[in-house]
């Protein structure tokens, strides 16, 4: 039984990581705390430097890649914004450095639960991401995150996300794979012509010209397309060595789903037992989870939802005057379908570990349905809380003296 948090250092232990450039902050702490005791007892025999801030740790990391060290380092929230210039850096250096970000929300007022408002925005940053349900599939996407940001053809630095609280401090079953399996899986790490001093090499000058400056940006937009389908050949050899099957997108109950919920991370798990739960009551609604991110998998995503009539877009951010981040990202995926479903409805829900359950799925495809009969679509997403949650914020609306009605927009299940 291991937290997530072990899980991503355990991860970092079995790839036979040479260099942890680290920064605490909660809720990741103690995937770095466990690396330094693990370095400092030669349990991993790595170079492990503790820096002053995020900047300086990530910076650090792209630098140690390019000299041919395998990096890995963990960030959350404002950890990740302080180093959000040094993402795009060590991207554009082609640094193929992993960073595990345990994703917390971000700014003013302060939670220290899970919400994805910091790896989204990240999303652009030229780090490919895949994104964790499970404590497994958190160590088991450091392997895989490693051999896609090494392989040749890519060569971009990776992201693996997990949930804040959720995930990071929840106790799940995890197989740590033997040292044989991983070397089988994961080759040494060799980067072409390193920085090691042998022959004079320059990574990432300053250009002068707009020419040469997009043929650089095109062959990172090129690279991180390309992740996709690399990321399907190493997942197959995954498979054969350790006996678990992934792909950029899981279709859970969708053969013959009239709706759908698109979503992602460890929520997924309660929507999923929603979507049993509905299927008791003959109801047909799947649910299709993004596991990668960047590159988004828009032809998956619009195979998977192939034949729907309405499809749930449950997201665990909230950008003000846009709403969810990937709600826009999963209609243009849809925009050129021949028969494309007739509702694509937002929801939020989650935020800062709000507790949802099977009532909200329920709730979700009850909007869908209306949607579909009505032809109106809500054009703004929908807050989902719970019965009791509500009913505890409305009592602490007015002891703050603010009118209830103003979160006329909020839907209480």
């Amino acid at each position: 039984m291991l937290t997530g948090n072990m899980s991503a250092a355990w991860g970092a232990r079995v790839a036979d990581v040479d260099y942890v450039a680290a920064y605490p902050i909660t809720p990741q702490s103690e995937i770095v705390e466990t690396l330094s005791k693990w370095t400092s007892t030669g349990e991993l025999n790595a170079k492990f430097v503790n820096f002053e801030s995020e900047h300086s740790m990530i910076t650090a990391a792209g630098a140690a890649s390019l000299t041919g060290a395998r990096v890995f380092t963990a960030t959350s929230s404002q950890g990740l914004f302080y180093a959000f210039e040094a993402l795009y850096t060590v991207a554009g250096w082609r640094a193929p450095i992993l960073l595990v970000n345990v994703a917390r929300g971000v700014g003013m007022p302060m939670v220290l639960q899970v919400e994805h408002g910091d790896v989204l925005a990240a999303r652009d940053s030229g780090f490919l991401q895949l994104h964790a349900e499970t404590c497994q599939e958190t160590l088991d996407f450091i392997l895989i995150g490693y051999r896609l940001a090494e392989d040749r053809r890519i060569l971009l630095p990776v992201m693996v996300n997990m949930d804040g609280f959720t995930l990071s401090f929840a106790r799940e079953p995890v197989e740590i794979p033997d040292k044989s399996q991983v070397e089988d899986f994961l080759p040494r790490y060799s980067y072409p012509r390193p920085l090691t001093g042998d022959e004079q090499v320059a990574y990432a000058p300053t250009m002068t010209e707009g020419v040469p400056y997009t043929f650089f940006k095109y062959q990172m937009y090129a690279a991180s397309i390309e992740a996709k389908h690399v990321f399907k050949q190493i997942v197959r050899d995954f498979s054969r060595v350790f006996g678990r099957g992934y792909d950029v997108l899981e279709s859970f109950m969708m053969d013959d789903a009239e709706y759908a919920v698109v979503c992602s991370n460890s929520y997924s798990s309660i929507i999923r037992a929603g979507v049993k739960a509905l299927r008791r009551r003959g109801v047909k609604v799947g649910m299709a989870r993004l596991r990668m991110i960047r590159p988004f998998p828009r032809e998956e995503l619009a195979k998977a939802l192939e034949g729907v009539e309405a499809v749930a877009v449950f997201e665990q951010n909230l950008a003000p005057g846009r709403g969810g981040a990937l709600y826009p990202e999963i209609v243009e995926a849809l925009y050129h379908m021949p028969e494309k479903p007739k509702a694509v409805v937002p929801f939020i829900g989650g935020l800062g570990g709000a507790n949802i359950g099977p009532e909200e799925v329920a709730y979700m495809v009850r909007v869908c349905e209306k949607a579909v009969k009505t032809g109106i679509v809500p054009q703004h997403p929908t807050l989902l809380l719970r019965e009791d949650d509500w009913s505890k914020l409305r009592e602490s609306l007015k002891v703050s003296g603010l009118p209830v009605e103003k979160m006329g927009v909020v839907h209480h299940v």
